[in-house]
């Protein structure tokens, strides 16, 4: 029997999966709210059989890549269906595919249950703006939200470096130049400098993958353009240790003090399993940039305490950790006490908050957030624009 990508590609959306995978000697999988789940009724595949899948999907260009490269991502369309993401790859000397679906409509913040502040940092006007998460919690969803809202809302020049494209733009208020690794443009580095010759007001990069990229895009936000990016980390303080970590150990005390006088946000993602089995919901932390949030940047010594800074900084800036968000989602009937012990960070905290004890570490933010206020309002507060 002749197998063909769309078939499975429609099976992934009928049963409202995420992702797909298909490996030889291993029925065809899809992933289906977090878990992978083998269909069946399809016989285990053969190297021959993920070959001719994989031809299915590519252009003659991007089979000289794959031969030459071993390894391809690539964006793929079904005529009234949607888009995927795909990685073709090589693994114990046959071929692999993992693709992830893109829905046609771009959701808002709001529809993606995400914390209304991101509204907020979508009216920033220049600096740099980092969604951070595992592979597969969110990010790139989250940062397509954002350009919508932007799009929606502002007048602005928006240009897109991505690998590949996933969710497609349409012009509202604003104009967007997408453009793919790959096919446009050569790299991230590449495509990030030759846009800044484009006359850019929001410069989109899907991910800070190496140094000269980071680099470059760290100037972008320098010289007054807002760049919004990804990074595979967890939370905000890995985020900033990761950029800074590329650079040579001599290059990177300046580096954080660049950094500390650019970053406007870190917005860090994770998906939870919802209570009713529909789908999953992101628990986000939110941190924003704030006098003392810059200075635990530029002291390397102080970076672990921003933790506790976005902890205290929920009341006056709208920022909040883990923790907070998945209490909220509990608080909101979308996820189970259970799976509110099993993903927090502090499970007694957690149970304390439920059975309405307030902790000493409450009571110790409570403080430090007075203090924090004291400090803010004596230095001027953070920037008013984010201008």
């Amino acid at each position: 029997m002749a197998l063909v990508i769309d078939e499975f590609l429609k099976i992934a959306i009928e049963r409202d999966a995420s992702d797909l995978h298909f490996k030889a000697g291993n029925n065809p999988m899809i992933r289906v709210h977090g878990t992978l789940t083998p269909l069946t009724g399809y016989p285990r595949l053969t190297a021959a059989d993920c070959e001719e899948l994989a031809g299915q999907m590519m252009t003659e260009f991007q089979k000289k890549r794959l031969a030459e490269d071993l390894d391809i991502d690539l964006a793929y369309s079904l005529s009234g269906f949607g888009r995927f993401r795909g990685s073709i790859y090589h693994q114990r000397g046959s071929l692999a595919i993992a693709l992830r679906i893109i829905p046609l409509e771009v959701k808002t913040i709001r529809q993606l249950l995400l914390p209304e502040v991101l509204e907020k940092i979508a009216f920033y006007q220049r600096g740099l703006v980092l969604v951070t998460g595992t592979t597969g919690s969110g990010k790139t969803t989250s940062l397509a939200a954002m350009i919508d809202y932007i799009n929606t809302f502002r007048r602005e020049n928006i240009i897109t470096i991505e690998d590949p494209i996933e969710y497609l733009h349409k012009d509202k208020k604003s104009t967007i130049s997408q453009r793919e690794v790959g096919m446009d443009v050569t790299s991230f580095a590449r495509g990030l400098r030759g846009c800044l010759r484009e006359d850019p007001d929001i410069i989109l990069v899907g991910e800070m993958r190496d140094l000269d990229t980071i680099d470059t895009a760290l100037l972008a936000a320098e010289t007054g353009h807002l760049v919004l990016s990804t990074l595979h980390t967890l939370d905000a303080p890995e985020s900033i240790n990761r950029i800074i970590s590329v650079f040579a150990p001599h290059h990177q005390r300046q580096v954080r003090l660049q950094l500390a006088s650019i970053l406007k946000a870190i917005i860090s993602m994770r998906l939870i399993p919802r209570m009713d089995g529909q789908g999953r919901v992101p628990a986000v932390e939110v941190m924003i940039s704030t006098p003392y949030i810059q200075e635990c940047i530029a002291e390397k010594d102080k970076t672990g305490l921003i933790r506790d800074a976005i902890t205290a900084g929920v009341s006056q800036y709208g920022m909040q950790t883990f923790d907070q968000s998945i209490y909220q989602l509990y608080r909101d009937g979308y996820i189970s006490f259970e799976q509110g012990m099993k993903y927090s960070s502090n499970p007694d905290n957690f149970k304390l908050r439920i059975m309405g004890i307030q902790s000493t570490l409450d009571m110790a933010v409570e403080e430090m957030e007075k203090g924090m206020s004291k400090v803010e309002r004596a230095e001027g507060g953070p920037e008013e624009e984010h201008k």
